[in-house]
């Protein structure tokens, strides 16, 4: 029982802590859907860490000095605690901030996460070392077991609840209850009188050391499975919202085919699962291979989460199948977790710095297929008992080659007609021209799928405000007002194309606060807003929000957000303290205004707690074009302005946000997203 115990624990710790530590972080760099893959590629990098000790100490030392060396790294995790970032690690400027995230969680959690990691192994090593019969993998599967229940129980119950400051504390008190119960388990596994020393005949005793082929098949597959996951994980937070919850979805996909996988090996069969990942791959290539309407976005989330179930599935059961003795099972270990690791090196580093697309989903999925059709070919007597086999065999290769060939032309058709095609740490970016038969010419910049601004070729339209910007919207209306009084400066959070330049008058001042380079850069090369204005433009490098932390008081008219990772708002951006620092910056009388079109999100609540909390007025305007044909899309903007207000134009053509009841104000240690799903 204290085995199972201190492993459940352990787990529910280990897992827990992503998602905390990554929220916590995830507004001091852009709130970009990377920071989540590099911290994955953290943990898994710490987790092969935490394998390669404990396999060190299973083969090294004897029991008394396992619990010795163990006890000394529980303490000194401890001496680590809490688990809180200092503001030190915060960007300063347009660096790649993959390396500092990577020192920020070696710093803050690195210790702790590392003998978490190595629990699981060393407890199973233990485990079976003392109890004769026991099942040590059953104790892998209680573990996943217990991380799939600490990632479900943070999005619905923890992060709802606790501020982030509270989560990091009561993780850190948790943590030291942990460390004396592994203490306490540590020692009593130390006493305890070795079955092998009492049972010398024990038949693992024989048992062959695994070789490199089986070994290599076992990297193959946890490297699979952890690039699908990533992958899923970065399609999912690029076009929705950088979110603990939709981190969580995939991992939770992923970590129940491991308790499935691995506690009752029986339940993976391959004559039901290698079928079904035959459809899933299919499935998912021609999911790539088209734009997915908004409507049906549920349906395909649904649908990547299920594909990724039964791929993940696949390499899991097929780990299990093949897992040595427990005399090898630290070995075991340490190669699924380089194998993991190794996938989030792909995903999580090497990939944004060697492809200009997202090319690592469809690698993984061809991985995937290269690696079902190893096993059938490894194990070819169990599907092919009759006829001549190596007719099947060259079948079955030549079904391989045909779907290489299907997602090889499903990844051009994406990526083809680009005039642009870029890639960074903040995400893939294209630039395309669309001539279709009786529409105005126009060029686009799209941010993964999401338009990031347009500009029209027509000569007429070029230099008009277009798609969420056209004078009859919210900015619009904003601009039109605050035009009449005079000279604008205007504060503006994302640069995009540069389309609000379009309002720029001789005399006006634009200050652009925009993360990524690769924007400012396509903003000058591709479009021509940039030059083409009257207005006097500033550039500032970095996040929006901690610049202007960092700068005095600017004195806007008016301070617009549009800042988009995907389709989403960055949570750091619409915090209380974000508008604080927002209205510092504004003149009395000056106008927030904040782009809340979103196909997924509804920010109204958020926007009226936050004026109101200032004392102020949350204002939508809400236009639909008359037509498809609009160089006009639908939007919804929120203006928050001075309560009372000396601009009735605006109070007449708006509509003055409600309270929603029992709705909290966001701040920076809390925000709760199912409260505006809609």
């Amino acid at each position: 029982m204290i085995y199972a115990i201190t492993v459940f624990l352990s787990s529910f710790l280990l897992f827990q802590v992503q998602p905390i530590i990554a929220k916590t972080i995830l507004p001091w760099f852009g709130g970009s859907a990377s920071v989540w893959n590099v911290c994955m590629l953290f943990f898994q990098a710490t987790l092969l860490g935490g394998y390669l000790y404990a396999h060190w100490l299973h083969e090294k030392l004897s029991g008394r000095g396992q619990a010795l060396v163990h006890t000394g790294l529980l303490l000194g995790s401890i001496a680590a605690l809490p688990i809180l970032p200092s503001a030190a690690w915060k960007p300063s400027g347009l660096e790649d901030p993959s390396l500092r995230i990577l020192g920020l969680l070696a710093v803050t959690v690195g210790l702790p996460y590392f003998a978490l990691s190595s629990t699981s192994p060393l407890l199973q090593s233990w485990y079976a070392r003392s109890k004769q019969g026991g099942a040590p993998y059953r104790l892998f599967a209680l573990s996943n077991l217990a991380s799939m229940l600490a990632l479900l129980t943070y999005p619905f119950v923890v992060e709802p609840s606790l501020a982030t400051r509270v989560q990091a504390y009561a993780w850190s008190a948790a943590f030291v209850g942990f460390a004396l119960i592994c203490s306490w388990t540590a020692w009593t596994a130390a006493r305890a009188t070795p079955v092998r020393a009492a049972l010398p005949q024990c038949e693992e005793a024989d048992a062959a050391r695994p070789g490199w082929s089986i070994k290599a098949l076992w990297l193959g597959l946890a490297g699979c499975a952890s690039v699908l996951l990533l992958a899923t994980t970065t399609f999912l937070t690029q076009d929705v919202a950088a979110i603990p919850l939709l981190w969580i979805l995939p991992l939770a996909v992923y970590l129940l085919s491991f308790i499935i996988a691995f506690d009752a090996p029986r339940r993976y069969r391959r004559s039901l699962f290698l079928p079904l990942a035959a459809a899933a791959l299919g499935g998912t290539a021609y999911l790539l291979s088209t734009t997915v309407p908004a409507k049906w976005m549920p349906a395909a989330i649904a649908s990547l989460a299920a594909a990724l179930f039964v791929c993940c599935m696949v390499c899991h059961g097929e780990l299990a199948r093949s897992k040595p003795p427990s005399r090898y099972l630290t070995g075991f270990y340490v190669m699924v977790s380089i194998g993991g690791a190794a996938g989030g090196l792909f995903v999580g580093f090497l990939a944004p710095r060697l492809f200009n697309a997202y090319y690592e989903f469809p690698f993984g999925l061809a991985l995937c297929a290269a690696l079902i059709t190893a096993v059938i070919l490894r194990d070819s007597a169990e599907w092919f008992r009759t006829g001549r086999r190596w007719v099947w065999r060259i079948a079955l290769v030549s079904a391989l080659g045909g779907y290489m060939v299907f997602l090889a032309s499903a990844v051009l058709d994406q990526t083809s007609g680009c005039r642009v095609l870029a890639r960074n740490f903040y995400g893939e970016l294209r630039v395309r021209d669309e001539r279709e038969p009786d529409e105005i010419p126009y060029r686009k910049l799209l941010h993964g799928l999401i338009n990031h601004g347009q500009q029209m070729l027509d000569e007429k339209y070029r230099h008009e405000p277009v798609t969420y910007f056209c004078r009859e919207t919210g900015i619009g209306r904003a601009m039109a007002v605050l035009g009449a009084r005079g000279p604008i400066r205007a504060g503006i959070l994302g640069l995009g194309c540069g389309t609000l330049l379009a309002y720029g008058r001789a005399g006006d001042t634009f200050r652009i606060y925009e993360i990524n380079p690769m924007v400012v850069a396509l903003a000058r090369e591709e479009f021509t807003y940039l030059r083409d204005t009257q207005a006097r433009v500033e550039v500032v490098p970095g996040d929006g929000r901690l610049s202007l932390e960092k700068e005095p008081a600017q004195q806007f008219d008016l301070l617009v957000m549009d800042a988009f990772s995907g389709d989403s708002v960055p949570m750091h951006l619409i915090t209380r303290e974000a508008f604080a620092t927002y209205f510092r910056h504004l003149r009395p009388g000056g106008i927030l205004a904040v782009n809340i079109s979103n196909k997924y999100l509804d920010f109204r609540p958020v926007m009226e707690r936050g004026a109101s909390w200032f004392h102020k007025t949350a204002l939508v305007f809400d236009y639909e074009p008359e037509d498809e044909d609009s160089l006009c899309f639908r939007a919804s903007w929120a203006l928050i302005v001075d309560a009372p207000n000396p601009m009735p134009q605006l109070f007449a053509a708006a509509q003055r946000v409600p309270p929603a009841p029992g709705f909290r104000v966001w701040t920076d240690d809390y925000s709760n997203l199912f409260r505006i799903f809609r």
